[in-house]
């Protein structure tokens, strides 16, 4: 690490889950990491380890623990201390510090409707994109990991704001012998809206329609309400899908193994980490067409997340199994079908 261990200041308030945990852990565990101060989100404090000689102190995910977060964070930081907001927004209060803020949610730098989200969820969000555009100039560099992640952020806040591309992540290549893989199609998500669920499962309800059931492994928690209506939809269609719950770690590395593909519809991503993950693992990878996956990954075929019909077609496509297109007649045969 560049910094000296007396200067840097972790404030990752909200980080306890998902890819930001996962980068979050990585950083972290980085040899010679030192932090002489850090805040960090209480759902998280099991996975979470620090230096020794790190003072930490635990947000509760309530509205008084996080003000009084950013008033601590106010009143410790020193003018040649460094502040790292992991948590992807600037402070509420102007610090001494030289603070960098970690931006990874593309969804607080893009105009992605929001509506599909239950409302407390779009209430947070609409509360962290005002305070983003508010006080961005608390902040004095925004690190993003991917170039259209950048583009996305300088036209929300400004083209005199510092961004800095900067992807990391936290383990090299892995070998994976997959000859014995129980999965054809592994998707590694939760059960946010913008991860398109809805339409995968068509996708796969179409594909059962036409007399193929590729074997789906997905990860989305058993508590939420996908995970019943993924249920429903196995039995009422006789879908080949495993929802195999939330997964951390190495139960996630260990799928990977277990699986022959990544299929990755999600409609949003500032990095995409199981993109990058899978691709370690060697895993072709079936995806949209859209900028967040070529910043990180050539995928082996792409798609409209959109359609599930787009999305069948590459998934038959991918098996060798391409759905035939239309063949042109003549016009004497239209004339034909009309006059029959």
């Amino acid at each position: 690490m560049q910094q000296k261990p007396s200067r840097l200041i972790v404030h990752a308030p909200s980080v306890h889950h998902g890819g930001g945990l996962a980068l979050l852990k990585s950083l972290l565990s980085a040899p010679g990491f030192s932090a002489r101060f850090a805040q960090l989100d209480r759902r998280a404090r099991d996975q979470l380890q620090l230096p020794p000689e790190t003072t930490i102190r635990y947000v509760r995910p309530a509205i008084l623990s996080r003000l009084g977060a950013e008033w601590r964070l106010w009143r410790t930081a020193r003018e040649n201390d460094v502040v790292l907001c992991f948590h992807g927004l600037p402070p509420l209060l102007p610090s001494r510090g030289h603070v960098v803020v970690f931006l990874q949610n593309r969804i607080l730098v893009t105009c992605n409707a929001i509506t599909a989200y239950p409302i407390r969820t779009r209430m947070r969000l609409r509360i962290e994109r005002w305070i983003l555009r508010t006080f961005s100039g608390h902040a004095d560099k925004f690190i993003v990991q991917t170039p259209s992640m950048a583009r996305d952020t300088r036209m929300t806040l400004g083209s005199d704001v510092e961004v800095v591309v900067l992807p990391f992540s936290g383990n090299l290549r892995v070998e994976t012998d997959r000859s014995d893989a129980q999965y054809d199609f592994v998707y590694v998500a939760s059960d946010e809206s913008h991860k398109n669920h809805a339409v995968l499962l068509e996708a796969w309800r179409l594909l059962a329609e036409a007399g193929f059931k590729p074997a789906l492994a997905l990860t989305v928690p058993g508590e939420s309400p996908l995970a019943g209506e993924i249920e429903a939809l196995k039995q009422r269609h006789g879908l080949n899908i495993s929802n195999l719950g939330k997964l951390q770690g190495d139960g996630i590395q260990r799928l990977y193994g277990a699986s022959s593909a990544l299929i990755f519809p999600s409609l949003a991503e500032s990095l995409g980490l199981p993109l990058i993950e899978a691709a370690r693992h060697g895993l072709p990878i079936l995806a949209p067409e859209m900028d967040y996956v070529r910043d990180v990954v050539d995928p082996a075929q792409t798609f409209d997340p959109h359609s599930p019909i787009s999305i069948a077609r590459a998934v038959r496509r991918f098996m060798g199994k391409p759905e035939p297109v239309a063949t042109m007649r003549l016009p004497e045969d239209f004339m034909a079908e009309v006059l029959k």
